[in-house]
């Protein structure tokens, strides 16, 4: 055919795979076709491939799209696309690649956005990868693991004093829409003291990402941070290998002996995107229409962040939970308290009164607190909880006046009491508050009590 054919591009690309498959020596490769499609679940015959394989569908004009094996039936294989699918054609080649996901690491990343693959999306140009490592992570002894035993400063008073955080701890921020997790985070982000942040955008706005990025980080924050955006109309398999690739980023850190502070936003995106791959592939529902690999997929996720078995390396994490209609009880809620290292709960009716953070402190605990704190600080949170805890359990009657002065010393001390602790919980956003200062702030409300001198 003649150069000037405009088939001849085609014919030019088609050779260069071919030339490229030889160089690269695979042996035979076995193709399969494309046979059906439902929804965004790819069906192929002919070929075979291990779970979590990478494919090749090509179409008839020499197109290729990447797609990866999440299970199979008989002589069938189930696919998921990891990008656009316009433009895919029944009959389509299906060819198994032999490769695995893997996640792009390394120090040049930082300062960057990238995507669920780890391509740049903020146009500073090409990301030369010299490292790889899996994208699913290693699991190793948790009797190695380094105890979580230093207090990490998150530069927000009432997290710092009433709910400390120890360094290598996971947390999780549970609130509905709308009530101020994402600004937490960010708040979270510019203040706590880390080596490295990992930010993971997954299933979002994507208009939060820009906003997160300039007004959250910002230029300085984002010099010495990593943030891996995937929103809302990515594929379900990109949002939960934005995920892992997050993960995956801030385990290479640690590795390294670095302080990683890893923000995750949210968890319960990524576990519905597992439950839409899922019930695709015809697995039953279980829990309110979340299929059992959901709840498998959770700690294996969440697991991997925490302290560290070499290097002295650490990745702290806080995960974002929505709980949908403000359920508590939800079921991703409900799973992800049992698997994290404690809980903030925000408080919708907070939000709506103007208080921020909308901290529940009720509701809310931190595992780790009793490791990492002196017992002064314990008992000065133990009698603010209580004070803070009578005065909500006996609002209503308070507020109607209900409640006469005298007929309880607790609840008139709470009454007192309760002006001053609402100014402690209260915090501007642009004002961080440290962690010698949250301690001494607290102290000044509730000295500590010479045990001694009560005995006498």
């Amino acid at each position: 055919m003649p150069p000037t054919s405009k088939r001849a591009p085609i014919w030019q690309a088609r050779l260069a795979q071919c030339r490229q498959r030889v160089a690269e020596n695979r042996g035979l490769v076995v193709e399969g076709k494309l046979t059906r499609m439902v929804g965004l679940t790819l069906e192929a015959i002919g070929c075979r491939a291990a779970i979590g394989g990478q494919c090749e569908i090509v179409n008839g004009d020499g197109e290729r799209i990447e797609a990866e094996v999440v299970g199979f039936s008989g002589e069938s294989l189930y696919l998921m696309p990891t990008g656009d699918i316009r433009g895919l054609e029944q009959g389509a080649r299906v060819v198994p690649t032999g490769r695995v996901c893997e996640a792009v690491v390394g120090d040049h990343l930082l300062g960057r956005v990238i995507d669920g693959a780890g391509r740049p999306l903020d146009g500073k140009g090409p990301i030369h990868a010299i490292e790889r490592r899996s994208l699913t992570g290693e699991s190793f002894n948790p009797l190695s693991r380094t105890p979580i035993r230093e207090p990490l400063d998150v530069g927000v008073r009432a997290i710092n004093s009433l709910l400390s955080v120890g360094r290598g701890q996971r947390l999780g921020l549970f609130a509905g829409s709308g009530v101020g997790k994402s600004v937490l985070l960010g708040m979270m982000t510019r203040y706590t003291n880390a080596d490295v942040t990992v930010v993971g955008l997954i299933g979002e706005r994507g208009r939060e990402v820009k906003e997160f990025v300039e007004n959250s980080l910002g230029e300085a924050g984002l010099a010495r941070a990593v943030v891996v955006a995937v929103p809302a109309d990515n594929p379900p398999l990109r949002r939960m290998h934005g995920a892992m690739l997050a993960t995956s980023i801030a385990e290479h850190f640690r590795d390294q002996g670095l302080q990683v502070l890893l923000l995750m936003d949210s968890l319960t995106r990524f576990a519905q995107a597992q439950r839409e791959i899922a019930l695709a592939i015809h697995e039953p529902p279980a829990t309110k229409g979340y299929p059992p690999s959901v709840f498998a997929k959770l700690p294996q996720l969440v697991e991997r962040a925490g302290n560290g078995d070499r290097g002295g390396g650490s990745i702290t994490a806080f995960y974002t939970v929505l709980t949908e209609g403000d359920d508590q009880n939800d079921p991703i809620a409900d799973a992800a308290r049992a698997i994290l290292d404690g809980h903030i709960v925000l408080s919708r009716k907070l939000a709506e009164s103007g208080h921020y953070p909308a901290i529940d402190i009720e509701a809310s605990i931190s595992r780790a607190m009793n490791d990492i704190t002196r017992r002064e600080q314990q008992q000065a949170a133990r009698s603010f909880k209580q004070l803070y805890s009578i005065y909500r359990q006996n609002q209503d009657l308070i507020s109607v006046g209900a409640y006469e002065r005298g007929s309880d010393e607790r609840i008139d001390a709470a009454i007192e009491a309760m002006p001053t602790l609402e100014e402690f919980l209260n915090q501007d956003m642009n004002t961080p508050v440290g962690l010698a200062q949250s301690m001494q702030d607290l102290m000044s409300l509730f000295p500590p009590v010479n045990e001694l001198a009560t005995t006498a």
